[in-house]
């Protein structure tokens, strides 16, 4: 039988990842062998990014540069470029089939049904095709993974996000929220504990959603305790939360769960009530600090990452100023810095007072300074104290390294080479650099 091969490149989060690996394994269960991006491949997969103007122009460039070195594959774009404007995607020379985000495992049939036409099972190719419907009411796409390349397991657990942040095109681009049944959940959860993934990490475009449009209130708190029962998952990791979904029995509740992992990441994107009202967010940071002071009361040893936009249109100095103080007043382990980029389409992208380049990459460069200050002060309270650590590779000069369920970031220059996928207790010694160095006793 010819073999053929397929090569899939992935752009932006970490639903879109799960997506690919999806599509990954369907075609493998198809006899078709995945191949690196840098490989001369027969198809080419390409699950795009259009969170912002940049994002999207890669997303071409890089449609463009996989058709460039793979002369005469089957190219098939999918993910939010395509769902944007998959005319013009369609309209690039070289390109077979679009797919938007509704239909991510239509990519797979196309792929699956030009193998079939290689191999000489089938007359012909199916070309010159847009598969992109409207994403209003539509229903969770059926999509499962039983491996993953990392060694923790990311599960998708939701789609789309009714938020309509002055900023974000997503909405528009992954349509109303969709949950993936809590029975789905359960049986892919447990087959990827059983298949050996430790970690489950659940992920959507606003996970703290799920459940909303199966009329559970507490659809992702239920899902967790759920999740919590199978002895085979040691820790269940939540992706990006918005604030205003937290409450006190979600608290209360979670701390009940043995292997929920006490880390949030929260979608804070500003310190100043003012930008975060400009933005369309739905919380203020009063109400922000009280949230995180009552996790940190309920949930002992609890940490928090967020997401934070510089630059923002309207963003005084005085509004900067205020969000560095609330931010340095949190005490976050760690925290990501965008500078904001303007996304036709958006509300944003319209108002006045856009912010110059120079004087986003300043404010920037002030925040990655107070970030580095910020994880050394949290980072320096565990040194000599013990954490559970899971190893997930070995780098060059650290040893073993992986993350405790806190998601501290752990080397461990004196761990044996065979520990890959087991959690190990460790004492922490020093930290660097945003790593902790610990030794296993």
């Amino acid at each position: 039988m010819k073999k053929i091969r397929a090569a899939i490149y992935t752009l932006g989060c970490k639903v879109n990842s799960y997506e690919s690996n999806a599509i990954s394994q369907k075609l493998r269960e198809n006899d078709i062998e995945i191949c690196s991006q840098n490989e001369k491949a027969d198809i080419c997969i390409i699950n795009t990014c259009a969170v912002t103007s940049e994002a999207e122009r890669k997303s071409r460039q890089i449609v463009r540069r996989m058709i460039s070195s793979n002369s005469g594959a089957y190219v098939i774009v999918t993910g939010c470029s395509a769902q944007a404007d998959a005319e013009r995607m369609l309209s690039l020379e070289g390109v077979s089939a679009v797919c938007g985000n509704r239909e991510k495992m239509k990519a797979a049939e196309l792929a699956i049904a030009h193998a079939d036409y290689l191999r000489g099972r089938t007359e012909k190719s199916i070309s010159n095709v847009i598969c992109a419907c409207e994403l209003e009411n539509a229903p969770f796409e059926p999509m499962s993974i039983r491996s993953s390349e990392r060694t923790r397991a990311v599960l998708k657990i939701e789609d789309g996000c009714e938020s309509k942040c002055a900023y974000c095109i997503i909405p528009s681009l992954r349509g109303s929220i969709r949950s993936k049944a809590p029975s789905d959940v359960i049986k892919e959860a447990t087959d990827l504990s059983l298949g050996g993934y430790k970690e489950i990490v659940l992920t959507g475009i606003e996970v703290s959603a799920y459940g909303k449009d199966l009329s559970r209130r507490d659809g992702l708190i239920s899902l967790i305790e759920e999740l919590g029962r199978i002895d085979s998952i040691k820790r269940i990791r939540l992706g990006s939360l918005d604030p205003s979904a937290i409450n006190g029995d979600f608290i209360n509740r979670a701390s009940l769960v043995p292997s929920f992992a006490p880390h949030f990441h929260l979608s804070l994107q500003s310190g100043c009530d003012r930008t975060l009202f400009s933005m369309k967010r739905r919380y203020n940071t009063k109400t922000v600090k009280e949230k995180i002071d009552l996790i940190r009361e309920k949930i002992a040893g609890a940490t928090f990452t967020s997401d934070i936009i510089v630059g923002f249109p309207g963003e005084t100095d005085e509004d900067f100023s205020q969000t560095k103080e609330f931010l340095n007043s949190l005490d976050l382990l760690s925290f990501h810095i965008f500078s904001y980029s303007k996304r036709p389409g958006t509300l944003a992208a319209e108002m006045p007072d856009q912010i110059p380049e120079n004087v986003k990459a300043s404010r920037e460069k002030e925040l990655e300074k107070l970030r580095c200050e910020m994880t050394d002060r949290v980072l320096d309270k565990y040194i000599g104290k013990e954490l559970d650590v899971m190893i997930e590779e070995y780098k060059k000069d650290l040893g073993a390294f992986g993350h405790s369920m806190e998601f501290i970031e752990v080397a461990i220059p004196n761990a044996p080479d065979d520990l890959h996928g087991e959690i190990c207790r460790v004492i922490c010694e020093r930290s660097e650099n945003g790593t902790v160095f610990a030794k296993i006793p």
